[in-house]
């Protein structure tokens, strides 16, 4: 079960900013694992595995939080996302 606290320490672990997208998620975690591998830590092995061990945990509940997100999906909003500037601009000023 995902708790705030839980969430608060995988978004520390990973180092991530308040408003970060899934792709910076997955970034962020193929850095860390690649850092923390233990094949790259040979002088101590056991500290890099338990390093990598959290870093996959914090990993699959970000993941966990994120596959909850109701995407909004009516055609209405997916219009309004999608306008280019040019029609954003005539839809709020007419075109002026």
């Amino acid at each position: 079960m995902l708790t705030f606290d839980k969430l608060i320490k995988a978004k520390t672990l990973l180092g991530l900013s308040d408003k970060v997208t899934l792709s910076d998620i997955k970034s962020r975690y193929k850095t860390m694992m690649q850092q923390w591998h233990p094949d790259k830590h040979p002088d101590d092995p056991k500290t890099a595995h338990a390093m990598s061990t959290q870093i996959n945990e914090a990993y699959a509940i970000l993941l966990e939080y994120c596959s909850a997100y109701e995407y909004n999906l009516e055609e209405s909003f997916l219009q309004e996302k999608t306008l280019t500037p040019q029609e954003w601009w005539a839809k709020k000023f007419g075109g002026r």
